[in-house]
């Protein structure tokens, strides 16, 4: 019988999928456990073999926990709003349910080809409106909340409209908008409808503002910092720049505290707590206002205008030399004189084109750019020179710092390019950030009252002052802002709103979902607005609460629904929630309160560290949220999380000179030559580093790029030149795995991914590498069966049959506990090459052997176990218990030594006594013929290592 691989792995693949292997319960005496692994985006390239890396780890992971008797839950569906989708319609008028519904088809031939064992029974789509009713229902439930400061959590807004109507605002201690004008009670059951949902908007956990955004023009809508690259749109290279619209928000800010101290609750790398500690930046100091004056201002100036600054370092108060303001910040327009406005506006203009993420980045450049305005030091009353930056951002603290030269090195650089006047308060200490890291011990000088102070008293002080003056005081504050939630674009989850006077109303859970209409297009219109702007019916009719024709707007009874739709983190905020319902029980809720209770949360879960401040911190969120509203039990989503590496590939690349694009030089022959280095497919390359230049000039793909290129070859042939980089479609070095599987077979697949290294680090994939690990599984095939018939019976296993099976159950218990999957793969060949030597037939051995192998390539493992005569899956097999004993060595092979010369071994039991070892060996009949008829001098026994005769 031989090793059919594609026939054996459609045969279980079928299998599975008809018997439902792996659908989970809700109900179940088992412990729970739940698998899952990040939303995947079903795109038009289809998977390469970098894709399944995460997923083979936790299929790996799913399935030993099912041999451990656990319950276990592993879905899989498709986060399948986007971008891409789009893009593809803009490009060829095909609507993004379509190309999306044939991408989904794609992945899930490809995923079901490696074996997964996914409880597809539960799979979701967020494009879907049966899935993006709840999206919209958990925004309705936003909207619909406020954060409590003394309660520490998100209340009904109710709650928060009882307190006005009773008591105004004065003592109501929320997370809200900074511009909110005090009231009472009287005042608020006096304001318009409209007055009252304005100010609620200040409120709600969700809200309506004008925030500068970063504008992609070239794809129509604003997207967020981890979508830009370098300054532009990481979908397309597009530029990308800064500016003001009225967005909707999530009001992330005001969980940053419970955010982080959520951390302290799960098991994630440090690594992954330091990125999101530090994009939620805490940082305790002092809120400082400033004045704008007119005594060196412009005539033309308003000077009733103040300036707010945060700073974790009022003690350096004194040493402020200038300040700077964001180009973004809001008093930037009203405080410029007219003779620096010109200068101003093209700074604003020029810097408009960066992306926060690049200014954030770039420590090198100085630019900015004088107002013409002054500020009054809140104490020495001096005028303070007012500067615009792009160093300084709009959405970080206030928009504003107050600039130290002598003790922050940015600072002290601008100082130093612009030529502005650097005062030292620290006593004998020199300028630089050396000086300043050791603010423990340099004491405060040049600083009025605070002249021989060290910073934490200096910091008090200066805020009591600050106090006393009206002008600031102690605060704590976060780098993290409010999470922009709109998106101009189609295909996308729609907003649940519709607009009165103005003012934004949520439509009732039941009518939901609000489904995406028809357009014609999908670019934004011809005046500007989302491509919703486009569709004919987009009207909501309060009286037959349903979506009717624009032409029955009559701002009475039918009024505009929102235009905009929600980013691509929305529905992936809360998927793993949407799994624990089985499918038929989805109609009614989100998920069911068992199915809540019983799985609570993820208890492992794995992904790309790129989703750390997106992904994770959102759901983490809206978790919060839903926690604090009564709707889920848990205050964290993911328990253990696990970030993959990335699989690279090798990218090949023909050198066509720079002065004649059709002229393409062998990689040998690029030597002091102006070359330009391009991507080729690695499909036309062989092992030998070798190009087949007709099929690359013959690759439609292509297009006329290489049709008449001349390639100039070396000994020949042209040898393209080789770099390791992340495979993706546009460096033309993906392996895909359909090839893969076809030429080696699945196991073979998620047993080299496993196998070339630690899943948490960056790895180069080599086809040529597999052949290893297929041929290995054709020797576990041969250990089982022979040319005709099964080898394995009912023989009494060896001690070293036993001995190799424990070591191997040990080992492998480890490392999958571990997450050190490439060491379990190679503790397999070494299980089989001993067994193989051993001729082990025994069946005691075998089966056991296949249980450990199972996770790891499933297929094969079912195959054979059901030879073995099991007709139920080999998933639902206990996994082996691991006997100590079986590692105990009974017996020891001395080596017998003469005058320290090593002539001969002898096998002996381990608790055979001393005198009984000398005198076994000096019987010994290889011991007689060394000495030759001499007495030694003396017989040296180490038990359990060593015996050597002294002649």
């Amino acid at each position: 019988m031989t090793y059919n691989f594609n026939d054996i792995e459609k045969k279980w693949q079928n299998y599975w999928a008809t018997q439902q292997t792996f659908k989970a319960s809700n109900q179940s005496d088992k412990p729970k456990y739940y698998v899952l692994d990040m939303f995947p985006y079903p795109s038009g390239a289809g998977l390469h073999v970098g894709h399944p890396l995460g997923y083979i780890a936790s299929d790996i992971y799913a399935r030993y926990k099912r041999h451990k008797g656990f319950n276990v839950l592993h879905p899989q569906g498709y986060d399948s709003f986007g971008l891409p989708a789009e893009q593809y319609a803009i490009q060829t008028g095909q609507h993004p349910a379509v190309t999306t519904e044939t991408n989904i088809t794609t992945y899930r031939r490809q995923l079901d080809q490696i074996g997964f064992s996914f409880d597809w029974s539960r799979e979701v789509r967020t494009s879907n409106p049966e899935y993006y009713k709840w999206t919209q229902w958990i925004f309705i439930q936003l909207f619909e909340s406020w954060y409590n400061n003394d309660t520490n959590k998100a209340e009904d807004i109710k709650t928060l409209i009882s307190k006005f109507e009773t008591e105004g605002n004065t003592n109501v201690n929320a997370a809200c908008d900074d511009d909110i004008a005090p009231f009472t009670a009287a005042e608020w059951n006096n304001f318009s409808s409209e007055e009252q949902q304005d100010v609620l908007l200040k409120y709600r956990l969700t809200y309506l503002a004008e925030t500068e955004v970063n504008w992609c023009p070239a794809l129509g809508t604003v997207l967020a910092n981890d979508e830009i690259v370098n300054g532009v749109s990481e979908r397309g290279g597009h530029p990308v720049v800064r500016k003001k619209m009225t967005q909707w928000s999530m009001r992330i800010s005001a969980y940053a505290e419970r955010l982080l101290q959520g951390l302290d609750t799960v098991d994630w790398t440090d690594a992954l707590k330091d990125i999101q500690k530090n994009w939620i930046g805490k940082s305790v100091g002092a809120s400082v206002t400033f004045n704008v004056i007119p005594a060196v201002s412009s005539s033309a100036v308003e000077t009733s205008h103040k300036i707010d600054v945060f700073t974790t370092r009022p003690d350096t108060i004194f040493g402020v030399s200038f300040m700077t303001l964001a180009p973004e910040h809001e008093l930037v327009s009203k405080i410029t004189t007219p003779e620096q406005k010109e200068a101003v506006e093209a700074y604003i203009e020029k810097t408009a084109k960066r992306s926060e993420r690049d200014r954030m980045a770039d420590v090198k450049t100085i630019s900015g750019v004088f107002t013409g305005a002054y500020a009054e030091h809140p104490f020495s009353k001096a005028p303070i020179p007012i500067w615009i930056g792009d160093y300084v951002l709009a959405s970080y603290g206030t928009g504003a710092v107050m600039a130290v030269p002598c003790g922050d090195q940015r600072d002290y650089d601008f100082a130093k390019h612009f030529d502005i006047a650097i005062p030292n308060i620290f006593e004998g200490a020199d300028i630089s950030e050396e000086a300043y890291a050791s603010k423990d011990h340099v004491k405060i000088a040049n600083s009025d009252f605070l002249n021989g102070m060290n910073y934490k008293k200096a910091s008090k002080r200066v805020i009591f002052e600050l106090e006393k003056l009206g002008q600031g005081e102690g605060k704590t504050n976060y780098r993290l802002r409010d999470a922009v939630f709109s998106r101009q674009r189609y295909w996308g989850e729609p907003f649940p709103v519709y607009y009165v006077n103005g003012m934004p109303q949520m439509i009732d859970q039941a009518h939901l979902p609000i489904v995406l209409p028809e357009v014609e297009k999908y670019l934004p219109t011809e005046e500007g607005e989302p491509p919703l702007g486009r569709a004919d019916v987009w009207a909501w009719d309060t009286n037959q609460c349903a979506v009717v024709s624009n032409e029955l707007i009559d701002h009475k009874t039918v009024f505009p629904l929102e235009l905009n739709t929600m980013p691509g983190w929305a529905g992936s905020s809360w998927y793993f929630f949407r799994y624990m319902e089985d499918a038929a029980n989805r109609d009614g809720v989100f998920a069911s309160e068992d199915a809540l209770k019983y799985w609570e949360n993820v208890d492992l879960y794995i992904g790309g560290s790129e989703h750390a401040t997106g992904h994770l911190l959102y759901s983490r969120f809206w978790v919060k949220l839903l926690k604090d509203r009564g709707f889920v039990n848990v205050e964290e989503p993911f328990k253990k999380l696990i970030n993959q590496g990335m699989i690279l590939g090798t990218s090949a690349f023909v050198y066509r000179d720079e002065s004649n694009p059709n002229l393409y030089y062998s990689q040998g022959l690029i030597e002091d030559k102006n070359v330009l280095p391009i991507h080729v497919k690695v499909q036309y390359v062989n092992a030998s580093d070798e190009l087949d230049i007709e099929g690359l000039k013959t690759d439609g793909e292509f297009g006329e790029d290489f049709k008449d290129a001349e390639f100039i070859l070396e000994d020949g042939v042209y040898k393209v030149g080789r770099d390791v980089e992340k495979m993706s479609k546009s460096k033309y070095n993906v392996v895909n795995p359909d090839s893969i599987c076809a030429d080696y077979g699945a196991d073979s697949l998620r047993l080299y991914e496993m196998f070339l290294g630690p899943l948490e680090q960056y790895k180069p994939w080599n086809t040529a590498g597999i052949t290893g690990v297929h041929n290995f599984l054709k020797k576990l095939w041969k250990l089982y069966v022979n040319d005709n018939s099964l080898k394995v019976n009912d023989a009494e296993p060896t001690k070293d049959n036993l001995k190799t099976l424990h070591k191997t159950i040990k080992k492998v218990q480890e490392d999958i506990e571990n997450f050190s999957f490439n060491t379990s793969v190679s503790t397999f060949m070494i299980a089989v090459n001993e067994l193989t030597q051993q001729k082990c037939t025994s069946k005691a051995i075998l089966e056991p052997l296949l249980v450990l192998i199972s996770p790891y390539a499933p297929h094969i493992a079912e195959e054979l176990y059901s030879k073995l005569g099991h007709t139920e899956s080999i998933s639902t097999a206990a996994f082996p218990e691991f006997d100590a004993s079986h590692l105990v060595e009974s017996s020891k092979k001395y080596p017998i030594s003469f005058n320290g010369k090593m002539r001969f071994t002898l096998e002996l039991p381990m608790d055979m006594s001393k005198d009984a070892i000398e005198k076994t060996v000096m019987a010994h009949e290889k011991t007689i013929a060394q000495l030759d008829g001499r007495t030694p001098k003396k017989v040296i026994v180490v038990p359990g290592k060593i015996v050597n005769i002294v002649g």
